[in-house]
C-alpha cells in the first residue's frame, strides 16, 4: 500500500521530503498522473497541492517572483504578468485544456523538466532564478543551469521548488514567445520558442533566445546570441538563421522528423527578429 502525506507547511514539507526522498512529489498531477500506469507504484506521495506558501504572485521591486504552487490559469489572469511578463502569459494559455490549466503548476512544469514543457523555453529567455528549499536551508539556481539532462535537474532529493524569480524586462527588451503544435490548442509543441530581445534603436545590444523540443531538455542557443550581437535588426533575422542551423541537432519522435523541427526552429527564431 502507497502511503500519503499532505503537509500543512513547508518546513513539514521539507522534513518529509528528507525523510522520504523515494516518495513522488504531487503538485497539480497534471504530468505525473498521465504517466502513472506506466511507472512502478511510488512507496508513498507527498501531496504539496494547495500548499499556502507555494501559492503566490508577487510584485517584488524589479522582478516578479511566482510560487511553485501557483497554476497556470493564476498565472495567465495576473495582470502584472500580463503587462509585464506577457511571454509567460501567452505560454500559461498554451498548456492544455482550462481544466489543466486550474491544477498544472508553474512548480511542476519546472520540476518534471519535459523538454516539451511549454514554459521552460520563456523561463530560460527571461533570465528566471529558482529558490528550492531542504531542511539545509534555501538556496537559488539559475535555470538556465537548472537543467541537466534528459528530465534531469540540479535540485537535490531533499529539496523542493519554492519559487520562480523572474526579472522585469528593461524598456528597451522587446519579449516574444511562439509555439508549433499539431493543432491551434491543446497540442504537444513540435517546436516552441521565447525571446528577450535588447534594442538601441535599430540595433541589437544582446538577446536571450531559448527554445523547447529541439534536445534533451529546454536549451539557450548562445551561438544565435553570438552571431546576432551589435547587428541592426535587418540583418540579424538572417544571422540568427545561420547561426542556429548548427547549433541544435534537433530530435526524431513520433510528433515530428529531426529535419521538419530544424527548419521551424530557424524560422521561428529568424522571426524574432522581425516581427
Amino acid at each position: 500500500m502507497t502511503s500519503y502525506l499532505r503537509p500543512r507547511t513547508l518546513e513539514e514539507a521539507t522534513v518529509a521530503r528528507a525523510a522520504y526522498p523515494d516518495w513522488m512529489v504531487l503538485a497539480g498531477g497534471t504530468d505525473l498522473m498521465v504517466n502513472a500506469n506506466h511507472k512502478p507504484t511510488p512507496p508513498g506521495i507527498l501531496d504539496l497541492w494547495r500548499l499556502g506558501e507555494l501559492g503566490f504572485i508577487r510584485v517584488e521591486g524589479d522582478a516578479i517572483v511566482i510560487g511553485a504552487g501557483t497554476t497556470w490559469h493564476e498565472v495567465e489572469r495576473h495582470a502584472a504578468i500580463r503587462e509585464k511578463l506577457r511571454p509567460l502569459a501567452l505560454a500559461a494559455r498554451e498548456i492544455g485544456a482550462l481544466q489543466i490549466q486550474a491544477r498544472g503548476t508553474l512548480g511542476g512544469n519546472v520540476g518534471t523538466s519535459s523538454p516539451v514543457g511549454d514554459s521552460l523555453p520563456v523561463l530560460l529567455a527571461l533570465d528566471a532564478q529558482i529558490e528550492v528549499a531542504s531542511v539545509r536551508g534555501r538556496r537559488t539556481i539559475p535555470y538556465h543551469a537548472y537543467c541537466t539532462g534528459y528530465r534531469k535537474t540540479q535540485l537535490a532529493s531533499d529539496e523542493l521548488i519554492v519559487s520562480a524569480t523572474i526579472p522585469l524586462p528593461s524598456a528597451a527588451t522587446r519579449t516574444t514567445w511562439r509555439k508549433v503544435g499539431t493543432r491551434r490548442a491543446q497540442s504537444i509543441s513540435k517546436v516552441m520558442g521565447a525571446a528577450a530581445i535588447t534594442l538601441d534603436g535599430g540595433t541589437v545590444v544582446s538577446a536571450r533566445i531559448a527554445l523547447g523540443a529541439v534536445a534533451d531538455r529546454p536549451m539557450r542557443i548562445t551561438a544565435v546570441e553570438d552571431a546576432v550581437r551589435g547587428l541592426p535588426l535587418a540583418q540579424a533575422a538572417d544571422a540568427a538563421r545561420t547561426a542556429l542551423h548548427t547549433a541544435i541537432t534537433p530530435i526524431d519522435d513520433v510528433r515530428s522528423t529531426a529535419d521538419y523541427r530544424r527548419g521551424v526552429a530557424e524560422n521561428l527564431v529568424a522571426r524574432f527578429f522581425t516581427s
